[in-house]
């Protein structure tokens, strides 16, 4: 239900704000002598305050970006993302110089912290760490510019941008006009390919200067535990899922058979890439029609009911903050709802991915979306208000502590809470007229979620797979597509509609590889979400099952919540998971808890099929 999202990090880069306003200046300047402890915590205590003043200027710069796609916005966002990463690379180089000390604990923690604060590390090399950048803004205004230009006679050569791509896969169930749409789409990646290439030596060569491997290793440290060790983690996580996958996706191919015949969908292999209702295939909820276990049961989509009460966008937002402020939590500021974007302009480029901001670290809270009256919006909006609700109970933390516990934490926090968004909840709202009381409408409501949240997981891990062995050296640049492709089957059982070679850039048609947002924040988040409601729930005093629970109006959940958000990044994150859920590790037994009657019911359902691909 909501596909592609990400919160805006702030410690990262800018625009033409930086140019007008001038500079932090250099790291401080290490003193003469061997270092010290009280150096260490005079050094941290300067450079939270550059850092704070570098990052509105970037934050600034990118929301002018973001909102205003330009030749001239790019170019000069690419000149403030060289400020910032120019002070974090020197900042990181000088912090070396504490590295043996016996620091307390906080001093020790912000130069951790400082070492892998941006997922771009730039060479020290002033003019290459400009290249960097100039390709990394290059390829998001390709991204956000993008159009998909339609082949077939019956399109008359008409180009759709990517809003109106998604709604051409949530609705459209002609095989070959998906499979001219997804072509096209993918055709528009081709250009970044060389860029790309050129983008990871940059970023490998900026990750070596402060030592470590490549950038894959810099973004895995960032999970206070060694970078091979959190990849067996993910490991394990997955196969724990993996089985409930492989049900979900057995059920799935053989609905989708039905529909489209034997000759389009193998009754063994790889489902076809363009007719999982997402232009990725990363969520399936927009197939849940054609993959209904029951018919005829109440209808749980409430996108009709949007429209047919005129929620505009405000309203919709307002929704989602009432569910926050039910839970004790504060009201938004009176900014939010002046300075945010909630709908495409008429006059400019906008990047439409919905994102959340902090602006200026100061409760200057906002969301960018191109809010339209659906239920994936709807959702979408709870999970971007999760983003600024942590921004809010952290905002008076020094900079380097602005961050979540881990970047799965902050994607877990809204999506946490749409878990209580149940069918009573929507039918309290008047968006549902009847809920389902019954077995049968449990599976459906079971599946429609599933379809959405257990379809991402392989999803949300062979993004990062990929770009890690691409750091890395495993995967090489004239294999980029193949070893794509090689994964996505792998892990997600799917397969391109189409030939792919290796003049093809399927991964860059996924906004996070150009626009280099990490992704693994996405799986993690995944599987956070469902130990945080478990949580929430017992604090709320729930009996019963998992999957029965809404927290909603429940200020003792609310203020478990908030303790945790206030942490911040203030302390190692299994810390701050056990803050919230009484466990140090993530675990995925809340997921498999809360769709339990899915499983059992997929298992019966599959009796007698050929699962797997």
């Amino acid at each position: 239900m909501t596909p592609t999202r990400f919160f805006f990090r702030r410690l990262v880069p800018l625009t033409s704000a930086v140019l007008l306003l001038g500079g932090a200046g250099a790291p401080p300047q290490p003193a003469q002598g061997p270092p010290t402890a009280a150096e260490a915590r005079t050094f941290v205590a300067q450079v939270n305050d550059d850092i704070k003043k570098l990052t509105v200027k970037a934050s600034t710069a990118e929301w002018i970006k973001n909102t205003y796609i330009t030749d001239d916005t790019e170019r000069m966002a690419a000149a403030a993302n060289e400020e910032m990463l120019g002070y974090n690379s020197a900042a990181i180089h000088a912090a070396a110089r504490f590295s043996k000390l016996n620091l307390d604990p906080d001093t020790a923690r912000m130069l951790r912290l400082l070492r892998v604060s941006s997922p771009l590390a730039a060479p020290g090399d002033a003019a290459r760490r400009l290249e960097l950048t100039t390709i990394g803004a290059r390829l998001e205004g390709m991204y956000g510019k993008a159009k998909a230009c339609l082949q077939r006679k019956a399109a008359n050569g008409k180009c759709l941008d990517i809003e109106e791509l998604n709604v051409l896969f949530a609705k459209s169930r002609d095989f070959d006009e998906l499979a001219d749409a997804w072509t096209a789409w993918h055709q528009s990646a081709r250009p970044m390919r060389p860029l790309y290439r050129r983008y990871v030596d940059l970023a490998n060569e900026g990750a070596k200067e402060i030592d470590f491997a490549n950038m894959g290793d810099l973004w895995r440290s960032a999970y206070d535990m060694p970078p091979e060790a959190f990849e067996k983690d993910t490991d394990r996580l997955w196969e724990q899922v993996r089985p409930l996958y492989e049900e979900l996706h057995c059920y799935v191919r053989a609905q989708l058979r039905s529909t489209y015949g034997n000759d389009k969908v193998p009754a063994h292999g790889p489902i076809p890439a363009h007719l999982l209702g997402n232009l990725w295939a990363q969520e399936w909820a927009n197939v849940y029609p054609l993959v209904m276990p029951y018919k005829g049961q109440p209808s749980l989509d409430v996108s009709e009911a949007l429209a047919a009460q005129k929620y505009d966008s405000k309203r919709m937002v307002q929704v989602g903050e009432r569910f926050f402020t039910s839970l004790g939590l504060d009201p938004l500021p009176s900014t939010f709802w002046e300075r945010s974007l909630f709908v495409k302009p008429r006059d400019r480029e906008v990047v439409c991915h919905a994102s959340a901001w902090d602006v200026t670290m100061d409760n200057d809270l906002r969301i960018k979306m191109c809010i339209k009256p659906t239920e994936e919006d709807l959702t979408t909006i709870h999970h971007e208000l999760g983003h600024n609700y942590y921004f809010h109970y952290y905002y008076k933390l020094p900079a380097l502590y602005q961050q979540g516990a881990n970047d799965g934490f902050h994607e877990a926090i809204g999506d946490a809470l749409t878990l209580s968004i149940t069918p009573q909840y929507l039918k309290n709202l008047g968006l549902l007229k009847t809920i389902p009381t019954d077995e049968k409408g449990l599976i459906n409501v079971q599946m429609k979620d599933a379809l959405e949240k257990v379809a991402f997981l392989p999803f949300g891990k062979v993004i990062d797979q990929w770009r890690w062995a691409v750091f890395s050296g495993r995967i090489t640049p004239a294999h980029y597509n193949e070893a794509w492709w090689q994964m996505r089957r792998k892990y997600q059982g799917i397969n391109a509609p189409v030939a792919r070679d290796e003049q093809d850039f399927d991964p860059g048609a996924k906004y996070h590889i150009p626009a280099n947002v990490p992704y693994t924040r996405y799986f993690l988040a995944r599987l956070l979400q469902f130990q945080f409601h478990r949580a929430l729930c017992q604090a709320a005093g729930h009996k019963g099952p998992l999957h029965q629970c809404s927290v909603y109006g429940n200020k003792e959940a609310g203020a478990r919540l908030r303790a945790m958000l206030a942490m911040g990044a203030s302390k190692p994150w299994p810390e701050a998971l056990a803050a919230l859920t009484g466990q140090r590790e993530v675990d995925a037994s809340a997921l498999l808890e809360y769709f339990a009657p899915l499983r059992t019911w997929l298992k019966e359902k599959n009796r007698g099929q050929t699962c797997g691909w």
